[in-house]
């Protein structure tokens, strides 16, 4: 069974940083797409950055520059770094895992097979 468990989320000032962390058990990380999302209350699942097997990487234009996603295959694990964070980005990310190697659906809530259970990122101004 494959799970995915998120860490590191807090309370960070805006302008701040914070690294969150997306373990994955049961089942092998390096051929797995693996994105991160965020969705506020009463709205939508939205992308914020996904890294392929071959590490490349991609992120919705409101982060680019400020978020970055890596991955470490031999810890089963996949990080996201916020940096500058603003007010209005508080709210609660997820992790998820394309177990294929496709990358075309990397920014499409359809296009994993696993969730993580969010962590919740609360910044204050």
């Amino acid at each position: 069974q494959v799970q995915l468990m998120e860490s590191g989320g807090g309370l960070v000032q805006a302008g701040g940083s914070l690294r969150v962390s997306c373990v994955v058990s049961g089942r092998p990380l390096r051929l797995s797409t693996m994105g991160w999302f965020r969705q506020a209350p009463g709205k939508e699942r939205e992308f914020v950055t996904a890294i392929s097997w071959s590490t490349t990487t991609d992120s919705a234009d409101s982060v680019k520059g400020r978020f970055t996603t890596s991955r470490d295959n031999a810890k089963n694990t996949v990080y996201l770094q916020m940096n500058n964070l603003k007010a209005e980005e508080r709210t609660v990310y997820y992790c998820a895992a394309d177990i294929s190697t496709r990358w075309t659906t990397r920014g499409t809530v359809n296009g994993y097979d696993y969730w993580g259970q969010g962590t919740q990122v609360t910044v204050s101004s």
